[in-house]
């Protein structure tokens, strides 16, 4: 494999049609089982990958050199293989910020949940620092050192202005699940779900239908493989195709549903 992307189930990634309408390269979908990610590390047969859940983390261990963004979140999504040496970087990070600057959501001085604790909110999380959030309180299943439950977000939190979901929940095939009720949050003003499929989540509609602005994952997606096509081919492409690509998926997409 020249170049790919690597993660656990792959079957839902519109990854491979971005990348080629990208850049002019194959780019294949590699799903990798637990037993088959370290040989396949170890072997580092490939020219550059991306990586999704629930790698991210996991890879740092393999690589030579991580750039700023990546050692900042602590996790990696693009790999590039020099001649041997193995450089992590993270395009999530730009690519969440592309999105909030593209819809004009402005988080500086507002009080900010991130719904998740993986390693897309650790993206998430240092994009919303870096543009000035009040502040950011991280939202899990289980209560960890950097993550309080759900239970304790809805007792302390509900006074939220920006909610981002970084979680799994209501992705396809279990479209039909929410991570909350946003009308637990009515200070809330704008939602944003790194999920791209299906192109409108239960959480993004509920926001458009209670007046907020509700974005889905895929423009995040498709400039976060901008950015990663340009760590590939050590070049500079036009931010303008992030545009273009992400209505040709759209189009694409809503006429298969």
């Amino acid at each position: 494999m020249d170049y790919g992307l690597i993660g656990g189930k792959l079957g839902h990634s519109y990854s491979k049609d971005i990348h080629e309408m990208l850049a002019d390269y194959t780019y294949d979908l590699c799903p990798l089982t637990k037993e088959e990610f370290v040989p396949f590390m170890e072997q580092h047969a490939f020219r550059a990958i991306n990586v999704t859940i629930p790698y991210k983390q996991d890879v740092i261990p393999y690589l030579d050199s991580l750039d700023d963004n990546a050692k900042a979140i602590g996790a990696v999504n693009t790999i590039v293989n020099k001649d041997g040496r193995l450089e992590g970087h993270n395009t999530d990070f730009s690519g969440f910020m592309y999105m909030l600057k593209k819809h004009n959501i402005s988080v500086k001085g507002k009080k900010c949940v991130v719904l998740g604790d993986g390693g897309a909110s650790k993206a998430v999380v240092a994009v919303l620092k870096k543009m000035e959030a009040k502040k950011v309180v991280i939202v899990d299943i289980i209560k960890t050192a950097s993550a309080i439950t759900y239970e304790e977000c809805f007792a302390k939190h509900t006074d939220a202005e920006f909610i981002a979901n970084t979680s799994p929940v209501g992705m396809y095939p279990n479209c039909d699940a929410s991570p909350v009720d946003l009308t637990r949050f009515p200070e809330c003003e704008a939602v944003v779900d790194v999920i791209y499929n299906p192109l409108e989540t239960k959480l993004v509609a509920q926001a458009r239908e209670l007046g907020m602005t509700g974005v889905n994952g895929l423009e995040m997606l498709v400039a976060q493989a901008l950015y990663a096509v340009e760590f590939f081919l050590d070049t500079k492409l036009d931010e303008a195709k992030i545009d273009e690509v992400y209505h040709k998926i759209y189009e694409e997409k809503v006429g298969e549903q």
